[in-house]
């Protein structure tokens, strides 16, 4: 399916005007915009889901668009709370589509799980037996996972490292499964699991953790996008930019929030999907400091023609299918919109968002600030709080911006004087 993400007014439109264009665009069914309209989910499979429901908690569901990603255009579902994600990521990606989109490319879908091996007399004799065996435990975990194999996927090989604890010193196995199209926690702990008895009596120790890592170092994505000084607001916009990115690179305290930046546009899509948001986040942070110390994940430089280049390297564990993708309709719709076919392609997407969203933040930050187009967005929320409905929203939220002060109580004082003046 060929189509443009690039649809001019699209914020200006109302959502059932929004909900008519991505259905022609996408040619979504009758069921499938009643699902965006009134995301009706049972009981029932909100009992499969988790444990103990008393009921449901709804997050807006938005589209980003603009989005062009090694060639071809998508429009991104996005899950979230908070203000100006989804217009930034949208600014961001229409700036990036005039020097042609983001370039993204995908190491591959490898996954590690750990066995921690605890009490071994002789490491150094353990690894070698563990080394001899390699083929017969690559079979025992393959067995625990047919289809998987059948696709290609499965146990591909592992790795042997030894850490120094307070309490021992522990043989890890790193066991590396290709999982595919899935997140691949379930399959990669079974294949664990499978491997215990094995595991314990070649090494002669004993096998305590049988568990993913979420340090995922094997499923990365390289993003990458030119974005012309033009349309950032000239070559001061670019330096200043600059610094901004090397303060973050060289200093924590602001290399953690600019990452936060990045995991605003990722995890609203991740959330979107019903994809793990918390496996997610940590993989991100945990690989910004996989050097020793923590840096930004982006990275930005000038090219020949002044233009503005960034670059990131983060790892995705994302999955197109199992757990809740499987049970809840919102999140099936979500990937149809999407219009991906693999985890990679699914992933580079996630990756130019995250790289879109911290273009955006640090442009904003640069230059009017972030709480120019940020509070603009929240002085709606504000209005609705302090108990303005219907047309009194948008006039509240415009009368707080204009006197430059977004609270509650000065939405409150414009509540108060319409009244007055409407003799209420």
């Amino acid at each position: 399916m060929s189509f443009s993400s690039r649809i001019p007014n699209f914020h200006n439109k109302s959502a059932d005007e929004r909900r008519k264009i991505i259905a022609e665009l996408l040619h979504l069914s009758e069921d499938d915009v009643a699902i965006l309209k009134r995301e009706e989910v049972s009981e029932d499979v909100l009992d499969i889901m988790i444990e103990n429901v008393i009921g449901k908690l709804s997050l807006p569901l938005g589209i980003a668009t603009n989005f062009k990603v090694n060639g071809k255009d998508y429009l991104v579902p996005m899950a979230t709370e908070e203000s100006s994600v989804v217009a930034a990521a949208s600014h961001a990606a229409k700036i990036a589509r005039i020097k042609g989109g983001f370039t993204a490319v995908y190491s591959g879908s490898f996954t590690i799980g750990q066995l921690q091996i605890c009490r071994v007399k002789d490491i150094e004799t353990a690894k070698e037996r563990l080394m001899a065996y390699k083929l017969e435990l690559l079979e025992i975990a393959n067995s625990t996972n047919e289809i998987l194999c059948n696709l290609g996927g499965g146990a591909k090989d592992f790795e042997l490292k030894t850490i120094q604890g307070n309490q021992d010193t522990y043989l890890l196995l790193h066991l590396i499964v290709d999982v595919k199209d899935a997140m691949g926690a379930n399959a990669v702990n079974t294949m664990l699991e499978a491997l215990k008895l094995r595991v314990e009596e070649l090494t002669e120790g004993i096998v305590l953790l049988r568990i993913i890592s979420n340090h995922a170092t094997k499923r990365t994505v390289k993003v990458s996008a030119v974005f012309s000084k033009e349309s950032l607001g000239g070559e001061e916009i670019v330096e200043r930019i600059l610094c901004a990115y090397d303060l973050a690179d060289s200093d924590i305290y602001r290399g953690t929030t600019h990452n936060k930046g990045i995991m605003n546009g990722i995890i609203a899509v991740v959330q979107a999907t019903g994809n793990d948001t918390r496996a997610i986040e940590a993989g991100a942070h945990s690989f910004a400091a996989k050097d020793g110390s923590y840096k930004s994940l982006s990275k930005y430089e000038k090219n020949a023609e002044g233009d503005l280049v960034g670059s990131m390297e983060i790892p995705l564990s994302l999955g197109l299918l199992g757990g809740a993708i499987n049970v809840h309709p919102t999140y099936k719709l979500a990937l149809k919109i999407l219009g991906v076919s693999s985890s990679e392609e699914f992933a580079n997407i996630v990756a130019a968002v995250g790289l879109a969203q911290n273009l955006a933040a640090l442009r904003a930050l640069v230059s009017e600030g972030i709480q120019q187009g940020h509070m603009a967005l929240h002085a709606r929320n504000i209005a609705v709080t302090a108990g303005a409905e219907g047309e009194e929203i948008e006039r509240v939220a415009n009368n707080m911006i204009k006197s430059g002060s977004i609270t509650y109580d000065s939405a409150k004082k414009i509540l108060d004087s319409e009244k007055v003046n409407k003799g209420v």
